[in-house]
């Protein structure tokens, strides 16, 4: 199977495209406060601090708006002046959150492209290198708990 095999169709990927960026940034960051944000040290926090970051899934034509405030991701609603872009399909993106996939093996494949500040993206390349936990787990969306969060991200 190719990464074609994989990609999500374009009649959905069109429908997705009309969705507005906001809410689903809104719960995109649940999800990154929900997995990620307890696993970033105190340096790698102010160092994340108000900069502002993009991903843009292509296959589902989706992007989501976020940046770091107040010990958590928080979602933004302002495209212009974006530091970081990250840009891959959903499945890339997938094998990367479940460490079936490297970062830099997609990288230089161009199947994950990262544009702007490339310090920044090296920064949360290596956060996500030096966390031990799987990334994408499951058993952290308990109800109560993504409730809880989503309304943080407010």
């Amino acid at each position: 199977m190719n990464q074609a095999d994989y990609a999500v169709p374009a009649p959905i990927g069109k429908l997705l495209s009309l969705l507005p960026v906001y809410p689903g940034s809104l719960l995109f960051v649940a999800a990154l406060n929900l997995g990620l944000a307890r696993h970033f040290p105190a340096d790698v926090q102010s160092l994340l601090t108000d900069k502002k970051m993009r991903i843009s899934v292509t296959d589902m034509q989706l992007t989501f708006l976020f940046q770091w405030t107040n010990n958590g991701f928080s979602a933004c609603r302002d495209e212009d002046q974006v530091d970081l872009t990250i840009t891959a399909s959903a499945h890339d993106f997938l094998l990367l959150a479940q460490r079936k996939e490297d970062p830099d093996t997609l990288f230089f494949s161009r199947r994950l492209v990262m544009e702007g500040d490339t310090e920044l993206g090296l920064l949360i390349k290596n956060t996500l290198d030096a966390i031990e936990a799987p990334m994408l787990d499951l058993r952290c969306l308990a109800p109560g708990r993504v409730f809880s969060l989503l309304k943080k991200s407010f």
